[in-house]
């Protein structure tokens, strides 16, 4: 069976790449997991953050949104010492910034999932790519989201990042045609 390029030599990845890419999620927990992880990775590779998925995990309370804002300030500077996550100040320091703002929206839209899944109209935008070349790294609706978050008060949620937000949780289904999980996710 092919696969996309991108994953192919590294276990890990592949496991991903099967398992979890592009299928959609609608679950809020899983959402902001998500939307950490992909902070998180800014200026770094994917795989260096997937590595450290069960750190974040455990680091951040199970992506607990209500425990998440009690987090004091003691306890994310201690977060910079764990190795089991990336030891940066800003991103560490973003997962409570983005959880306040997630809570307002879950507030105001019901859940997380229906305000990020409204942005591509409640259903995965399939795209035809061919070639790893033909991926956008952002697009219009990444642009919107990213925009719309940020004025939420969300931080690490560029345009490119919430692109990779959207592969990754299957807002877009960008499995090359020739992948054998683009035809199994549609």
């Amino acid at each position: 069976m092919h696969k996309c390029d991108w994953c192919l030599g590294d276990e890990v990845y592949e496991k991903y790449h099967d398992e979890v890419w592009g299928v959609p999620v609608h679950e809020d927990t899983k959402l902001f997991e998500f939307l950490t992880l992909e902070g998180a990775q800014a200026g770094l590779s994917w795989i260096t953050v997937l590595k450290k998925q069960a750190g974040y995990k455990k680091a951040f309370l199970n992506y607990d949104l209500e425990a998440i804002v009690e987090m004091t300030e003691e306890d994310l500077e201690a977060l910079k010492e764990n190795g089991d996550i990336i030891k940066n100040r800003l991103k560490i320091y973003s997962v409570v910034k983005n959880a306040k703002a997630v809570l307002q929206i879950q507030k105001e839209f019901g859940s997380f999932n229906d305000y990020l899944w409204g942005f591509v109209n409640h259903k995965p935008i399939i795209h035809y790519y061919e070639t790893l070349e033909a991926l956008p790294s952002s697009d219009e609706i990444s642009e919107a989201l990213s925009k719309d978050l940020k004025k939420r008060g969300c931080s690490f949620v560029g345009p490119t990042i919430m692109y990779a937000f959207m592969q990754a949780v299957g807002m877009v289904n960008d499995h090359l045609t020739s992948c054998f999980r683009h035809c199994e996710i549609i």
